[in-house]
């Protein structure tokens, strides 16, 4: 599996106020320093802030098992990058994110951990969306020394979330 690269030390984030073009901008330069394909790469709550300045719709690409029993972002659309138990990506991922409505122009990529939205950022640029954007952390993190995740990522960040 492919993985993004180590950019998780890029913890800090601003203040929920903070410009989008301040982020956008360091989320540009992560892309760079890092070699990414895609437009940038945000922490959660960058992701936050740019949403809730209305400039970038979230789209959560985990299973829905994932969203639906261990939590989700209220109002965010699923659209599956692997199926639960799918070894391979699915097929229609591209349909399925052409078919929301209402996203905005920067589309931020949300998974379990930053892997599977790194390769779904990756697809969408590949397929024209110059503004496609991972999600450094995801929503749990990874795993620590324990075998446990929850120590980073959007849960983490305290930023909004629920639980079926």
């Amino acid at each position: 599996m492919t993985r993004p690269p180590d950019l998780q030390s890029e913890r800090a984030a601003g203040p929920i106020d903070e410009l989008p073009t301040v982020i956008l901008g360091r989320a540009a330069q992560r892309a760079k320093d890092g070699g990414l394909p895609y437009a940038g790469a945000v922490t959660p709550s960058e992701a936050w802030n740019l949403m809730q300045s209305g400039v970038a719709t979230l789209v959560d690409v985990r299973t829905r098992f994932e969203s639906d029993y261990v939590g989700r972002v209220p109002t965010t659309p699923l659209v599956e990058w692997k199926a639960l138990g799918a070894a391979a990506p699915n097929p229609r991922f591209l349909e399925e994110l052409g078919a929301l409505e209402g996203t905005k122009e920067n589309l931020l990529f949300l998974c379990r951990s930053g892997v599977r939205s790194h390769s779904a950022a990756i697809a969408a640029a590949a397929a024209g969306h110059a503004h496609a954007f991972n999600i450094l952390e995801g929503f749990e993190g990874d795993l620590d020394a324990e075998g446990h995740r929850g120590n980073s990522g959007w849960r983490k960040a305290g930023l909004p979330w629920v639980q079926s």
